[in-house]
């Protein structure tokens, strides 16, 4: 029986359902897959020296240390580079790559989640390692506008312009809506020494932009824009840490939400949380943070195994454990 050693680097992930959903996943390929958490209590260069040493196969790292932890990676997939943030880490021939299976993972929920969504203009809260994916898929999905707002507007400034000069946020890129590399669908069981440190060849489109091909543009507010900016906008996405169980509450005065205006949360632990709460009350479309989490956790299985996941029986697992 293959097996396989991985786990999750952060602060506060005691309460995360990763381990469970790709365990449970695992279970039916039948491989031996231990999923353990690292909660981030030292430098992570040094929790990263220390998975290689153990012979980890593979790590997803999530708030603090999206960022930070690409200096003590040896190579970036393109999705990663553009970025600038990792959620995703395979060691392989003895080499650490990272990954970002974020933006993918928030594209693929939006769409099956908020079909037929107006995104002439969103509104996104947060511009740190899960703000650039989420901004990213935003464009993907054909977003004309997004604005990121950020309490610290130099850092959404910084996002915004690293993503408007990626040549794959330009109108017409053959590559736009594109995932990085992966396994071909039904590639049989293969640990990460086995690949050599190759990508596989086999190209996963995840989704393309809308029919008219055209890519969003960016732009960066400061949080004393945030009235004006929701009263225009069809959207607002929270990519901010306010919500979760270990920092509850709303980023943003509910008062300033109104019934046309749809509203998403990449929080899942709660699945409903206070902001999605107040949207309903009015009325509002939403999307909670659970399909973001399972089509990631999907991507990261396929990045650490070769094995094609069952997204819909992980969706399942997901409602099970919640």
């Amino acid at each position: 029986m293959t097996s396989y050693l991985v786990g999750l680097i952060g602060a506060g992930i005691g309460p995360s359902l990763s381990p469970a959903l790709h365990e449970r996943e695992a279970d039916h390929h039948g491989l031996r897959y231990l999923y353990r958490r690292i909660e981030f209590t030292e430098p992570i260069g040094d929790l990263i020296r220390a998975a290689r040493s153990m012979r980890y196969d593979g790590l997803n790292v999530t708030h603090p240390v999206k960022q930070t932890v690409i200096e003590h990676l040896d190579d970036l997939s393109p999705d990663a580079a553009r970025l600038g943030a990792v959620n995703t880490v395979v060691f392989t021939g003895g080499r650490a790559i990272g990954h970002n299976t974020d933006w993918t993972g928030f594209a693929e929920s939006f769409r099956r989640g908020l079909p037929g969504a107006t995104t002439r203009h969103v509104v996104q809260l947060g511009a740190g390692g899960a703000g650039a994916a989420v901004a990213h898929a935003l464009l993907t999905v054909g977003a004309e506008q997004v604005t990121v707002v950020d309490v610290d507007l130099m850092r959404s400034q910084d996002l915004a312009a690293r993503l408007e000069q990626d040549p794959l946020n330009q109108p017409g890129h053959p590559d736009q809506g594109r995932a990085d590399p992966a396994p071909s669908p039904g590639s049989s069981p293969a640990k990460p020494d086995d690949r050599a440190g190759r990508l596989h060849a086999a190209e996963l489109p995840i989704l393309s932009a809308k029919s008219d091909d055209r890519v969003g543009r960016l732009r960066a507010a400061a949080l004393t824009e945030l009235p004006a900016l929701l009263a225009d906008a069809d959207g607002l996405v929270n990519v901010t840490p306010v919500g979760m169980a270990a920092h509850p509450g709303t980023p943003l005065d509910p008062a300033l939400l109104r019934p046309d205006l749809w509203v998403a949360d990449v929080v899942y632990r709660p699945l409903a949380t206070d902001l999605l709460k107040h949207a309903r009350r009015l009325g509002c479309r939403t999307l909670d943070g659970g399909g973001m989490v399972v089509f990631q956790a999907a991507r990261s299985f396929r990045l650490f195994t070769g094995v094609e996941p069952n997204v819909d029986r992980m969706l399942d697992h997901l409602t099970e454990l919640i």
